[in-house]
């Protein structure tokens, strides 16, 4: 259970004062040129040290990300790019950052740019984020106003500008390659790597893609010491988590909790439990919607961090806790997955663009029962011929759900198969 005084989004619910003057009256912006005075070596191993893994979703260790940035500039400028195209389906935890607690970020953006060596830094936000968008372009201009962005940021010396870029709403530029293409003005489609961001990023510069969350975290890690974070969750799982619970509970929310927080806790004591009891959960999306569903049985005992998620095939993802209680056809809410990724897609890699509509076409038999029992493993294979054969992780997305489905409710895609043939629908198929 995480104490209030440990919370480092201290105004995730927008109860308080948004402006420079309240984040500061809140600890924020607290000695930040002493922080930077430390120099980059320091801020880095600190980062390492705190055992902070990526919050987007893939859960890369940040420090270890910010290393592989060249030490001395070759004459090509560095770049940081905060990744706020939040779409994963379910999530909205970024959301919540910077609408209330912008200047969480905008400090970890100078912290981490100086970090890299980066003078400029973009955040590109997600198209549909409109009033986000607003809040944090005031919050910038505080900043700036304020002396803390611009020449000589915060007093530290170093030499700040912070950007906002909008995108068009398209899921593909949440892919930290296709977000450096859509900032360049290009079609937002992923690269090839190598080269990785580090050596050849925006505009064929050294760059360093992290998301919001990943970000807005630095400075309080700082100024408590790393080892402070570390002590939060199991080992190689450290630090405090937005998570988003979304669905079938008596109270859905977004909240900051410590890693490695048991599944049940979480439930029981943010969101009041599931409607209708415990008895009445059917399965669980634990991290965003490209991420394979776990049955009740499975994720009643499980703990909310990247290990034991991944030890049990699903993983923590973007922390976007979608729960299903008995009512869902979970048939068809994989279907509407299936239709979403199909949407998606960028149709760069032939896998993904034809095993997308070819997996949203056989789901949408397998919710009404028209379909042979013999075409649930042809669509197993075709996830297997899709997930690893694409550029991106896009073709991963759209099969790992699927996978989940079969792998835990055959069953039912069986039973209605069954019921389709001798003429009894089940009623959730019929409506």
């Amino acid at each position: 259970m995480l104490k209030d005084e440990d919370r480092i989004f201290t105004n995730l619910y927008g109860m308080h004062d948004r402006t420079l003057a309240g984040a500061r009256a809140r600890g924020h912006w607290d000695g930040t040129a002493g922080i930077i005075a430390k120099g980059r070596d320091w801020i880095v191993n600190e980062m390492k040290s705190s055992g902070l893994r990526g919050r987007g979703g893939a859960g890369f260790p940040t420090g270890l990300k910010w290393s592989f940035m060249p030490k001395e500039s070759d004459g090509r400028p560095s770049y940081l790019v905060v990744n706020a195209d939040e779409s994963e389906p379910g999530t909205c935890k970024d959301r919540e950052i910077m609408r209330h607690d912008p200047h969480t970020l905008i400090e970890g953006c100078l912290i981490a740019s100086f970090a890299m060596g980066a003078h400029t830094c973009y955040i590109y936000l997600r198209g549909e984020y409109i009033r986000e968008r607003e809040a944090l372009q005031a919050a910038i201009d505080e900043c700036y106003d304020a002396g803390l962005l611009g020449r000589d940021a915060a007093g530290s010396g170093w030499d700040f500008d912070l950007q906002l870029a909008h995108g068009a709403g398209a899921y593909i530029c949440g892919e930290e390659t296709a977000l450096l293409e859509s900032l360049e003005g290009k079609k937002g489609m992923p690269r090839m790597k190598p080269p990785f961001p580090a050596g050849a990023g925006l505009y064929g510069c050294p760059t360093t893609v992290n998301n919001v969350e990943s970000i807005a975290v630095v400075p309080t890690i700082l100024r408590r010491g790393a080892q402070w974070f570390a002590g939060f969750g199991r080992p190689n799982n450290a630090g405090t988590k937005i998570f988003a619970i979304s669905g079938h509970v008596n109270h859905p929310c977004v909240v900051e909790e410590a890693m490695s927080i048991s599944f049940e806790e979480l439930i029981e004591r943010h969101c009041g439990g599931i409607r209708g009891g415990w008895d009445n959960l059917k399965a669980v999306i634990p991290g965003g919607s490209s991420v394979p569903c776990l049955p009740a049985a499975t994720i009643r005992d499980g703990i909310m961090d990247f290990d034991w998620l991944r030890e049990h095939r699903s993983g923590l993802g973007t922390a976007a806790v979608i729960v299903m209680d008995q009512s869902t056809d979970v048939i068809k809410a994989i279907w509407r997955l299936a239709k979403f990724y199909k949407h998606e897609s960028c149709g760069q890699c032939t896998p993904c663009r034809e095993g997308t509509g070819w997996m949203m076409r056989v789901m949408e038999r397998l919710v009404t029962g028209e379909a042979e029992i013999e075409e649930i493993d042809m669509l197993l294979d075709v996830t297997k011929q899709v997930e690893g054969h694409t550029i991106c992780a896009l073709g991963d997305a759209a099969a790992w759900p699927i996978q989940g489905l079969i792998r835990h409710f055959r069953d039912e895609i069986e039973d209605r198969i069954r019921h389709k043939r001798t003429g009894r629908v089940s009623a959730v198929a019929a409506e």
